[in-house]
């Protein structure tokens, strides 16, 4: 397979690597040489079997226009962009491209939400007070997080509260840790997902980009993880 890697931050050079180990053809592209996605013209975007984003919210999506407009495949790792979400989904269905997005492309935290929507369920007349704190790198640009925002959807959707308070912290180096609280009259419960390193978002990247490359539509990655 002809991976296309869009940016040369940690994860995505990771991905590359990765990528390069299960045996596909990778070529890597950096900020300076795709900017406005102006390296990702119709022919040279037509070399790839699928192209992988980690870069920027706003790089992100200039760069889905630009590929999903020749009905390519991509696999985009980058959050803080879903206000584009429709219009991406939209531009993606025209096209027949293939469009795979996630907040998260951890196996571990795919469990985690899977957890929190049943810890939720099981408390949802109980008493309790749920909250979220999540910490990473100081070079990550949003903040919250996409999967802490995409934990209080779950368990706002669990519990049926209309807000999860969620605290962000930007600390070194930090791969990612996020903590589900629910606290009661008398005790009080946490459930804990801590990065070691992001091996595992960007295996799991690779193995969508894997899934995607004969599929067209647009999947978010919780639905389609267990498939890989």
């Amino acid at each position: 397979m002809r991976v296309l890697v869009l940016g040369m931050g940690k994860t995505g050079r990771l991905v590359a690597e990765i990528a390069a180990e299960h045996g596909h053809s990778v070529h890597v592209l950096d900020a300076k040489e795709n900017a406005d996605a102006s390296a990702l013209t119709p022919p040279f975007v037509a070399g790839f079997d699928v192209v992988i984003d980690f870069t920027t919210p706003e790089a992100a999506v200039q760069n889905m226009r630009a590929c999903l407009a020749t009905g390519a495949k991509m696999v985009i790792g980058t959050t803080g962009w879903y206000d584009k979400l429709a219009d991406m989904r939209g531009l993606a269905e025209r096209k027949q491209a293939g469009l795979l997005y996630g907040t998260n492309f951890s196996i571990g935290v795919q469990v985690m939400m899977q957890t929190a929507a049943r810890m939720g369920e099981l408390l949802k007349n109980a008493g309790y007070t749920f909250t979220i704190e999540e910490t990473h790198h100081t070079g990550k640009l949003d903040a919250p997080s996409g999967t802490a925002l995409s934990l209080a959807e779950v368990v706002k959707k669990a519990t049926g509260l209309s807000e999860i308070a969620i605290t962000a912290h930007r600390v070194g180096d930090a791969a990612g840790l996020h903590v589900l609280e629910a606290k009661g009259a008398g005790d009080r419960l946490v459930l804990t997902h801590e990065s070691h390193s992001r091996q595992g978002f960007a295996e799991g990247a690779v193995k969508a980009a894997e899934w995607l490359a004969t599929r067209t539509g647009c999947y978010d990655f919780r639905d389609i993880y267990s498939e890989m």
